[in-house]
């Protein structure tokens, strides 16, 4: 038993298997630190790795993804080298690399595309994002303290919100109104007729 940890830990030291033992020692840190709460798993840009096909994920999940596959392929490729001699030996792991490498980037690309949908990058909608924009009156009439009206923001996405008129005009279902104001306090748009 003890021989085979220990030629696993001289093949997983050797080149090339040990550049992605690093970056795997790495990876596995750094997940350590997000399941204790250290850190965030989202940490950096969704849009990273757009360039190659891995962008809509953080790129965290991606190197992550990368540096596992290609890790086990130079790790088999490392003791499938092992009887050459020193010269092909070298040429071949450099081989090796190169092709871990792009069979891990495409693995990644594979694993990025079903999880594109978690990580949606639309943005966070802000109240402010709905002053100046027509809203439709849902409930039968707007009052000083009460009514709800539907607003549709960028995205193509549509919020209930409430909505409050000052005046003597008559808001009732399905009219439209401009929502002009925010008011804090009381968590509501203020909106005139359109």
């Amino acid at each position: 038993m003890e021989a085979l940890v220990g030629e696993f830990v001289d093949a997983a030291l050797s080149f090339p298997a040990a550049i992605f033992s690093v970056l795997l020692a790495v990876v596995v840190l750094y997940w350590l630190l997000v399941l204790i709460g250290t850190l965030d798993v989202e940490i950096g840009d969704l849009h990273l790795g757009d360039g190659i096909g891995l962008g809509g994920v953080p790129i965290t999940v991606s190197v992550s993804v990368l540096a596992a596959v290609s890790w086990f392929l130079t790790l088999a490729g490392t003791v499938s080298i092992a009887g050459l001699a020193t010269t092909p030996r070298t040429l071949v792991g450099i081989v090796v690399l190169v092709l871990a490498t792009v069979i891990g980037l495409l693995v990644a690309r594979l694993v990025a595309v079903p999880l594109r949908r978690l990580y949606v990058t639309g943005g966070q909608a802000f109240r402010s994002d709905f002053l100046g924009r027509e809203c439709v009156i849902r409930t039968g009439t707007v009052s000083g303290d009460f009514g709800q009206a539907e607003v549709t923001a960028d995205d193509g996405s549509s919020a209930i919100i409430q909505v409050r008129q000052t005046g003597e005009h008559e808001l009732a279902n399905g009219h439209r109104a401009l929502i002009f104001d925010y008011d804090i306090d009381g968590e509501f748009f203020w909106v005139v007729p359109a």
